[in-house]
């Protein structure tokens, strides 16, 4: 873990808040600002193929995806809505039946609007990669709260300016 445990509460928020991350078993096992290194476990219902006992691909791409997005929330100054724009996956080779699968991805440019991340996939060493990607996400994604924003304060600050403007 980190020395940072805000970086990884941050981190393993987006995580918690999306019910398929918690189906596949994603778990944060280290973070710091704008990197983030994940596992997935080995599991039976995650197989797809039965014969061979290897992991879906569609697991791989949602734990990329989502622990992309993981480290660019770390990398922000303020928790903000995120969305993944793009994200292209080169799978490499496929993961070995009855091992844990690992990744980590960094956040290495933020703009006002987008942020870069990149990542790799593997089992037993990040020098032999399941799968590289490289993506963007938009910053601010939608007007809803962000994740871990007080929304009660901010409807009754919104709600008190409304009414100071009507005063006038």
């Amino acid at each position: 873990m980190s020395d940072n445990p805000d970086i990884e509460e941050a981190a393993g928020q987006l995580i918690s808040h999306v019910p398929f991350a918690n189906a596949i078993g994603i778990r944060i096992i280290s973070a710091e600002k704008g990197k983030v290194t994940a596992k997935v476990p080995y599991a039976d219902h995650l197989i797809g193929d039965p014969d061979s006992g290897i992991i879906h691909g569609g697991v791989i791409t949602a734990m990329l995806d989502n622990v992309c997005g993981s480290s660019v929330i770390s990398a922000l100054p303020a928790p903000m809505a995120i969305a993944t724009i793009d994200l292209r996956i080169d799978y490499m080779r496929p993961a070995e039946a009855g091992k844990d699968i690992f990744c980590t991805t960094e956040c290495y440019r933020l703009t006002r609007a987008v942020a870069f991340v990149r990542g790799v996939a593997y089992t037993d060493s990040p020098d032999k990669p399941i799968a590289h990607c490289a993506g963007s996400f938009m910053l601010a994604a939608n007007r809803s709260d962000p994740i871990g924003a007080n929304t009660t304060a901010s409807m009754i600050g919104e709600m008190l300016a409304k009414n100071d403007g009507d005063a006038s």
